[in-house]
């Protein structure tokens, strides 16, 4: 079980009391990656939500002609692959460990389950969730702006 302290750095988790951690501790599964490794690859299916909880990751992309395109570097107490949770799909985007990383994944299935049975809990990390990605969309939105602007 992952103890409340390190799980309240994680952004999803930092509005949460200790119960609630406590519970969220023992269904999180820690993984592990070498530099170099991937956590997943492009058209794999999704398992969950990934948080990074020492390392570094890249989401990357491989364009159309063979390009590998950098969506973004991820550092400890971000998250990755959270559309798994919200809609049925496969991966988009590839995750490899830039340096050697420990990883907490919130599988899908424990998910739903927590839906089911503490619907409290998983409504306030949904809403950190949407919060995040509406912070980010909002701010790749200001990136596109101001390169139109200054094309």
């Amino acid at each position: 079980m992952l103890k409340p302290e390190a799980l309240k750095k994680q952004v999803l988790f930092e509005n949460l009391d200790e119960e609630k951690l406590k519970k969220i501790g023992n269904i999180l599964k820690k993984l592990t990656f070498k530099k170099g490794e991937h956590i997943f690859k492009e058209h794999e299916d999704t398992k969950g939500i990934y948080l990074i909880h020492s390392g570094k990751v890249e989401i990357s992309k491989i364009t159309p002609d063979g390009w590998k395109q950098t969506l973004a570097v991820l550092k400890p107490c971000h998250f990755f692959g959270e559309l798994s949770i919200i809609e049925k799909r496969r991966h988009e985007a590839r995750a490899v460990a830039l340096a050697d990383s420990e990883i907490l994944l919130l599988r899908k299935e424990d998910f739903e389950k927590m839906e089911n049975e503490d619907l409290l809990l998983a409504s306030r990390i949904m809403k950190k969730l949407i919060f995040v990605l509406s912070k980010n969309l909002r701010m790749m939105n200001d990136k596109f702006i101001n390169a139109l602007i200054s094309y």
